[in-house]
Parts: structure tokens; C-alpha cells; sequence
């Protein structure tokens, strides 16, 4: 597990289906949905600035705007729901 994994495999077969693919459409290449998550939860645990996000999780202006989208859609809130209530079931929350 790397310094800056925050999701184990388990974790993230919980939320992978929920959180958007590529399209196949010629543009800007699709960043890896994984990393951007990981790196909304890592930013949430230290409570860095987003300009401060270390740049193994890519430009910060990428992991923001997803951040901006999934928490416009709702696609965060139903990610965090099915986290913890994973959690809370496994009695890692008190």
C-alpha cells in the first residue's frame, strides 16, 4: 500500500461503480477515477489546501473540479454513505 493509498481493494469495489469511466471521446485523457477520490479523502484527512494536494495525485486543478462535480451531482454524498455504513457494519465506527 503506498504513502498516499487511503482505500483498500474492498473499499473500492464498494464505490467503483458509482463514480464515472471514460467515454472513448477524443480530448484531454480521463484521470483515474481511483486517484481522484483517494486523493478528495486525502485532502478531507489533512485538511491541506488544494494547491497543497502532493503531486502524486496529479494537478490539483483536476482532483477540485471532480471534487466540485461528484459533490454537485451527488455521486460524494452516496460514496460516503456506502463508506460508512460499510464501516459502521465491520463496527470500525463508534
Amino acid at each position: 500500500m503506498s504513502r498516499f493509498q487511503v482505500l483498500s481493494d474492498a473499499q473500492w469495489s464498494m464505490i467503483a461503480d458509482m463514480l464515472p469511466r471514460p467515454t472513448g471521446r477524443k480530448g484531454r485523457p480521463f484521470a483515474d477515477a481511483r486517484t481522484m477520490v483517494e486523493a478528495i479523502i486525502y485532502r478531507y484527512r489533512t485538511g491541506i489546501a488544494w494547491r497543497d494536494l502532493p503531486e502524486v495525485f496529479g494537478p490539483w486543478q483536476t482532483v477540485w473540479t471532480w471534487h466540485r462535480r461528484m459533490a454537485a451531482e451527488g455521486t460524494w454524498d452516496r460514496v460516503l454513505e456506502r463508506l460508512t455504513a460499510a464501516a459502521d457494519e465491520a463496527g470500525q465506527i463508534d
